[in-house]
């Protein structure tokens, strides 16, 4: 990989609700070909699938189809909380 290479997040990427939850499914270029997937819920946790896909379709297809199957809040994680101690 290019060590100037800036990833390119596609237009695909896009909000996804279900009910009162929303995640973010960003799609970004891996910089080899390839587009790399990632579900961001609101507290920033997030799923990054391991594989790239081909295309942006494939990755958003893959996202969707795993949130319809699976259900948003299997990609929701908990709530950070603050530390006081700092």
């Amino acid at each position: 990989m290019d060590e100037d290479f800036a990833p390119r997040e596609s237009d695909l990427s896009q909000t996804y609700r279900e009910g009162d939850v929303t995640v973010q499914i960003d799609i970004y270029e891996d910089g080899e070909g390839g587009w790399l997937l990632e579900i961001v819920d609101e507290n920033n946790n997030s799923t990054v699938w391991e594989d790239s896909f081909d295309t942006e379709q494939e990755a958003l297809d893959e996202a969707l189809d795993a949130l319809r199957e699976e259900g948003i809040a299997a990609f929701v994680g908990p709530v950070q909380e603050a530390d006081e101690h700092w």
